[in-house]
This record gives C-alpha cells, structure tokens and sequence, in this order.
C-alpha cells in the first residue's frame, strides 16, 4: 500500500499508528446472521488429476497440478472476522445443517486458510519425499460449475481480501462448483530433474472436521511427468490414454440425464459471418493466410460451458439459455472442447465456425486446418443491435478458456461482440502449392454444424472474392475490394 494511501486509510479509521494493536473493530451486523445463500448437507471434496504433464526451464518446474475444491452437495462458506486488530482471527463454517467453528489459528490473515493444503513429492516407485509443502488456499476464486444443473453464476467474492486492515471476509463455494485454491498465490515452482513422479495433495487434517472430509475425499494422487521439452505433437488422442479417470468418484460431477432440459421461448444468439481480411501469402507462396470473424448480432449472449470427461482431456460441451431478466432457462449438449496445446494453451470449443476454399464457381476446394475455437469478444462489431452488451469484459458470463488441470469451463460471446482470428495464427491458413492460378472465394461460415441454436442460421456464411497468380516464390493475391472499406496492412 503506497504511503498516501496508509496514512488515509488510519486517518478514516480514526486511528493512530501507535495505538493500531489495542484499536477495537467495530462488529459487523451480518457477522452472526445466517446465511441465506448455504444449501443443505455440507461438505468439500478435493479434487486434482491423475495425470499431468509439466515443463522444466533451468532447474525449475512449472507444474499446473490443478487442485480444486468441490462443493458437490451445498453451498459451503467460511465466515471470519477479528474484534479488534490485536485479536486474532476467529472463522467458522456455515451450512444449513449447522455452524461448526475452525481450529484456532485457521486463517493468520485474510487471505486464505493456513497451511490448508499439504503436498508432497516423491520419485515413481520411491517412497523418499523430495518436496514437502504446507501451502494456504483461498477457497474465493473464480469458479468453475462442474455439474451441468448448478446455477449458472456464482454469488461468492472471486478473491480474498489482501488489505492488512481487513475485519472480516467470506469465502464460499456454491453447489457444484469448484475454486482452484491456487488461483490467487499461485503454486511455487518445483526443483526436479527430467522423470517421472508422484504428487500426494491432501488438506491438513486438522480442517476434515469442520468441512466434512474423510481419508477419500480429502485426497488425491497425481502422476506427473517432467520434461524439458514440450511433446504435444506425439500425444495420445484424447480419452485414448487407457488411463484411470481423474478424480475422487471417477468424475467432476454428474452430468445431465438428457441432452437438453427445460429451453423456453426466449432470446437467442444469431450468429453472423464477416468477409475474410487480412489476406496474403506467405513468403513461399505456398501458404493462403487471412483474419476472419464470427459475431453475434442476436439478443443474448452464445453461452457455451464445458464439463471434462474423466481420464482425458476432452469437456462435453453445452449450450445454456436465458431469459430477458438473465435468468438460466435451459440448455443442450452442443459438442465437445478439447485442449489445445501448440500456439493456444487452452480450450478450444469445437465446429464453432468453418474455413472453406472455393473456386470460381463457389465449388468446394479445400478446407482451412482451424476447425475449433476458444470464444472472447474480441471485436466490437456492431453495439446497436437489441440487446448489445457495451461492456462484454465486466459481465457474469464472463469468458474464460481454462488452463489444462480446469474441469470445467464457460466461453461467451457478447451480443454485438466478435471474435477474430488473425491469419497469424497456427492453422489459420489454406495450402495453395499445386493450387491452379485463378479465381477463388474465401467462405467463412458460423455454426456449420448447426448444433447451436440461433435465431437465423441464413445469414452464417460470408464469401471474399480473390484471385491467385504468378509462380513459386513470387505468387500473388488480389482481393475484391467490398465498398470503400481499406483492408489493414499486412506485415
């Protein structure tokens, strides 16, 4: 905290610096109330992979172990507060089924529970620990719904109070969701060699009590391999592994007992295809690279959430609806997301748009290799539509790709938003070597499968005019200008 800052905050406080440890906090009126927010039947679960892959960079390793907390029955809350600045914190957890107080010296500050998780590290087929660590969790994070049927926003504070001044905080998870423990501080680097090792999570035992954890549900064993280079282009097929499912009860929450459930008449996404841009030719000429963009011009958002499949890296993916006041009307299973490693790093949504090479009579040449997709409003396309959301970055449904180790994912893509992939990208391009010189189309095409819902699937495709010549190295592109619209440069 700057200076300035510090010495405002006292002055509000009516305190002096040297009077701080004796200084009384006023009580908070909520602090005793009950919450009406906690369901019924309290307990946590722990959650993390059987298996993962991490990446050694001097010495070091970077490992996403992908540790989460999982509130599969009732909403589960820690409320804390201190009665004066020399006092120490006092938290208890609150459910329906009662109020049950954690051990002195649960949380030192308000940034999490102390020493909550415990993680060791030993060499495959050695029973000698070669790390040991007492790490404190913050069990506010972002959150992620891992049960299809949970309610689609959480109500609960996305981080924990860092202030020094803090006087009482609320962590919670809500029923069927999860918090990574670890998204706030973050997991310290590993120092390993190359090979291969087993990490053994469990919370301290001394927490079991009060969040209803036993021997199964309070542990969790990761097989992880470290590498000094990535393998990505050797990896098994998603789900081909053979490998025991992740997590306690072979999943991260039960899934839906129909591919859909519940949709009303309502508003829905319209998805809509921009003229491709950006087109240009690799310095071999070998290569037809250009940006496309899918927007939607309905009335709400496209809300597409992932939940992971146990024993690979493959999420079923659905799509949910809502009505005009933002309430969850329904939803159904639209496909599946993948993770992407190579040039993304994340999850990508699959069959979300399409790439298509054509040739002068609109015939079908060839496909581009993108065919998935990590949705974000990356563009403002056109915020006069009904229902436009100006401010896409600050909504509820707020996207996010995951991490490898993320159970489950939400990607979004705003009413009057885009989203661009720029002909950088890896697979944003067609092959033209052995291509005839000549007239072509570049056809961009949103929801091809139309596996999702939207009020008009008319107007999905969008064509470009171009047109191809010259030999080898010194191949060219022409592009049909459309209006009085001037394409970007290309570097």
């Amino acid at each position: 905290m700057a200076p300035r800052t510090l010495l405002s905050t006292l002055a509000c406080l009516g305190v002096a610096a040297a009077g701080l440890a004796a200084a009384t906090v006023p009580t908070t009126a909520t602090a005793d109330a009950p919450s009406a927010r906690a369901g019924a039947g309290a307990v946590l679960r722990l959650y993390a992979p059987d298996a993962v892959e991490a990446y050694g960079d001097g010495g070091r390793v970077w490992a996403d172990i992908g540790v989460r907390m999982i509130a599969p029955q009732s909403n589960v809350e820690v409320w804390s507060h201190r009665a004066s600045y020399d006092q120490p914190i006092v938290s208890e957890v609150r459910t329906p089924s009662g109020t049950t107080a954690l051990p002195a010296g649960a949380m030192d500050d308000f940034s999490g529970l102390s020493g909550f998780i415990v993680m060791d590290v030993r060499k495959a087929g050695s029973s000698k620990k070669l790390v040991h660590r007492s790490i404190d969790a913050c069990l506010s994070a972002t959150g992620e719904r891992v049960q299809p049927d949970a309610a689609p926003t959480s109500p609960y504070p996305r981080y924990c109070p860092w202030n020094p001044y803090t006087v009482g905080s609320v962590m919670g998870i809500q029923k069927g969701w999860a918090a990574n423990v670890f998204e706030s501080s973050g997991l310290r680097p590993f120092r390993l060699p190359d090979g291969t090792y087993v990490v053994e999570t469990r919370v301290a035992k001394r927490f079991w009590p009060a969040f209803g954890l036993t021997a199964d549900t309070a542990t969790a064993t990761t097989r992880m391999t470290v590498s000094a280079e990535c393998h990505e282009c050797r990896r098994p097929h998603p789900g081909a592994t053979g490998r025991a499912a992740d997590g306690p009860d072979a999943a991260p929450g039960p899934r839906p007992v129909a591919a859909s459930n519940g949709r009303v008449a309502g508003p829905v996404p319209d998805l809509r295809s921009l003229p491709a841009f950006g087109i240009a030719l690799n310095n071999k000429g070998t290569a037809l690279r250009f940006s496309a963009t899918v927007w939607n011009a309905g009335n709400s958002p496209l809300v597409i959430d992932g939940f992971r499949r146990p024993g690979g890296e493959v999420m079923d993916a659905y799509q949910y609806f809502f009505d005009a006041a933002g309430t969850q009307t329904g939803y159904q299973q639209v496909g599946t997301m993948e993770f992407h490693h190579a040039n993304h790093n994340h999850w990508h949504f699959e069959d979300f748009a399409r790439y298509d090479l054509l040739d002068a009579d609109k015939a079908y040449v060839k496909k581009s290799r993108k065919q998935s997709f990590c949705l974000a409003n990356t563009d403002a396309v056109d915020y006069t539509v009904p229902g436009a959301d100006w401010q896409p970055e600050n909504t509820d449904l707020a996207t996010a790709c995951g991490s490898e180790g993320a159970l489950s994912i939400r990607e979004v893509l705003a009413a009057g938003s885009g989203d661009t992939y720029a002909q950088y990208r890896a697979g944003q391009a067609f092959r033209i070597d052995g291509l005839p010189n000549g007239v072509y189309y570049i056809r961009v095409e949103g929801n091809p499968e139309r596996n999702l819902t939207e009020s008009d699937t008319t107007n999905n495709v969008a064509d470009r005019r171009i047109r191809i010549g010259g030999t080898g190295a010194d191949r060219w592109v022409k592009v049909a200008p459309l209006g009085d619209i001037v394409d970007p440069e290309i570097y």
